[in-house]
């Protein structure tokens, strides 16, 4: 796949609703293993500054990739200290009868924006309608935290009667809901999808397709066709797009991604491309302006 990959012009406010910082050292990332190859090593923000400088990336959000409180704590800590961070998805233990007051210690740092349970490791695609969860987004709608929802499409429709229940709780879809890209995006995802679109509380991140392709096949055909979808479902004011950086190293890179994403987004009106590149972000995570 070869595209041309420009910067974007400066008046774009250029937010990456989607990366993630990790540190094999810490034992947090149960999931990471030498056969990762690539990702078997740390991704810290001296690693990212050269993207971010390249492509004018004003702010990023960074997103949890362990299921543990301690990695929350670690990356609030690298927010802290990270000019270019202006926002923190975490984690906290729903199951925890502590969970509320957990959730509201940690939102006590003005970095956290938002919590990401990990659903789609979760076998039962209805967990997150554990009625004693209401008490957590209770929380989370009054304070106007986000929930970040890492699911396939056999969990969507769980989140659209998540989001109905709680129409004041902000909800994100990472990825697309990670469509499989190896064969045509399947019924059942196009519908639900379809179906959760209309919960206006509801947006989606235009990342994370390219580690959905098959190995070394990125198709941008395939990604137009799932770029083409949400953008008819959600309307260019609820997508927001994100590099899902290290882990689209797996199957390309933040060069390839960003040429990608820009390839389908300058087919779209000036005003529509700044909502997607970042203004939406902004507003969806409360980020302060830059």
């Amino acid at each position: 796949m070869t595209l041309k990959n420009t910067p974007p012009s400066s008046e774009f406010s250029i937010v990456d609703s989607h990366q993630h910082f990790w540190q094999l050292s810490r034992g947090d990332y149960k999931w990471l293993s030498p056969q990762l190859g690539v990702l078997y090593k740390d991704y810290l923000p001296e690693h990212l500054h050269a993207e971010v400088d390249c492509y004018h990336v004003k702010q990023t959000v960074l997103v949890q990739a362990a299921a543990t409180e301690e990695e929350t704590h670690f990356l609030l800590r690298l927010a802290y200290d990270t000019n270019f961070v202006a926002g923190v998805v975490g984690w906290i233990n729903f199951e925890d009868i502590n969970a509320v007051s957990r959730l509201e210690q940690l939102a006590a740092s003005h970095y956290l924006k938002g919590v990401r349970p990990m659903l789609q490791d979760i076998e039962d695609p209805a967990w997150i309608l554990n009625p004693e969860f209401t008490a957590i987004f209770n929380v989370m709608e009054n304070a106007g935290l986000t929930l970040d929802a890492l699911v396939r499409d056999v969990h969507l429709y769980s989140i659209e009667t998540l989001a109905k229940r709680h129409p004041d709780l902000k909800i994100v879809i990472d990825h697309c809901a990670k469509p499989d890209l190896t064969a045509v995006p399947s019924a059942l995802w196009q519908q639900r999808l379809a179906n959760i679109a209309k919960c206006t509380n509801v947006h989606i991140k235009f990342s994370g397709l390219m580690t959905e392709s098959p190995k070394g096949e990125v198709s941008v055909n395939d990604i137009r066709a799932v770029f083409e979808l949400i953008l008819n479902a959600f309307g260019p004011d609820r997508i927001m797009w994100g590099s899902d950086w290290p882990v689209v190293n797996l199957n390309g890179s933040y060069d390839e991604w960003f040429a990608l994403s820009q390839t389908l987004l300058n087919d779209l009106p000036e005003v529509a491309q700044k909502k997607i590149w970042g203004l939406n972000a902004q507003k969806f995570y409360c980020l302060t302006s830059v």
